[in-house]
This record gives structure tokens, sequence and C-alpha cells, in this order.
């Protein structure tokens, strides 16, 4: 299967996202999970140890200023169902300004990140890492952040694992997705419409306030 970006614009505004079964397999498949994962952007959980992290700062969030690099990173692993495929149409993606990178640098290295799909008010997150402790967290706590700020009303995490539950990550079922989806659909938020905030007490101050 060739994926377009159109074809993939289309399957995630349907409900449905492609997904490998490991990165030296060509196939793809499309995924329409019974319980769908999400993060309320109300209920982010920001435990005690990641809390001091953020007081303690040192590190800078950013938004694509290497949206392949995170992307790769993600990538990196035994397990993973990003292949070739998937990793080029997501960077086209990123060139047509749907898919996005949300990344914690320290003394210049990608230490944590993100990366997933904007589309209406709908952020479809796809993978995240970490190479130090807390970079993953870090980067969710800055996204989760930055989407309520500019207007987004669905993170979409398609499953919910032990890690996204630790931190407010939910299931519904496929309908309820349904209907969240084509609410978020109607309208559209703009990624852009105000900066990334850099100071972490501030993105601390009003996620603990709304969770």
């Amino acid at each position: 299967m060739i994926l377009t970006p159109e074809a993939v614009l289309q399957a995630y505004a349907s409900g449905v996202f492609p997904m490998s079964e490991g990165r030296e397999d060509p196939e793809i498949f499309w995924v329409d999970p019974r319980q769908r994962g999400i993060l309320p952007l109300n209920g982010f959980h920001i435990s005690r140890s990641l809390a001091r992290q953020m007081k303690k700062g040192g590190y800078t969030p950013a938004i694509n200023q290497n949206f392949r690099a995170t992307l790769l990173a993600c990538a990196d692993r035994k397990d993973t169902w990003i292949n070739a495929e998937i990793e080029a149409v997501f960077c086209a993606l990123h060139g047509l300004g749907f898919a996005h990178s949300f990344e914690i640098w320290q003394d210049g290295a990608l230490i944590g990140g993100t990366y997933g799909l904007a589309l209406g008010r709908a952020f479809f997150g796809e993978s995240m890492f970490s190479r130090a402790t807390g970079g993953s967290k870090l980067a969710l706590a800055h996204l989760v952040d930055h989407l309520s700020r500019t207007g987004f009303t669905l993170f979409d995490t398609q499953f919910l694992t032990p890690h996204l539950a630790s931190l407010g990550g939910q299931e519904i079922s496929r309908a309820a997705y349904r209907s969240r989806l084509a609410n978020a659909l109607q309208h559209q938020a703009d990624l852009f419409s105000a900066p990334l905030e850099q100071d972490p007490h501030c993105v601390l101050q009003r996620v603990t306030q709304t969770s």
C-alpha cells in the first residue's frame, strides 16, 4: 500500500489510523480500536517528580525544530509500528503543515519529544520518546498546555498505555470517540495562534489549575 497525505488525512477524519508490524515490514494496516485512548486537556496529571523537574528547569521546549529527528527517535526502539512508508508520509504531512513535533532540548541535545497530526480542533498523538529521565513527560506537559491555549478540544492518543494512564489518560468507546472527533472537526484551531510557553513555572501553574 502506498500512503498518500490525502488518504491519511481522510482516514484520521474518519477515526482510523495506519500502522505497521515493524520497522522492516512494508505492509500497512488500518486500525479502528473499540476502546480509544484520549488525554483530556483539563485532566493532565503532573506527578511530584515531574513537577520538581519542571521547577528545576534547564531545558528548552520547541515546536518543529527538528520534526524528522523526533519521528526517528520515536521509531528507534525494538518494537515499533513506524516503517519507512509511515515515516515518509508523515514527513510529507509535516511539509504540508499538518504534522508537528513537540520537542525537549537540553544542552543542544534532543532528550524527549512527541509528534502528531493536527486536524480541526483535534490533535492525534502518534508516538513519543525519552533519551533522558522525564523527557517524554515534559514534552506532553508542554503539549497539553499549548493545545489548551490554542483552541484544541481533543487529544487522541490512539491507545491507553500504563504510561499515559499515569498522566491522566482515559479510554472511551469507539462511539464516544467518534462523537468527540466529529465535534472537534467542525471548527479549526491554529497551533501557532500563540507562542509555545517557555517558562515551565507558567505551564505547571496552568496545568495544575485545570486538572
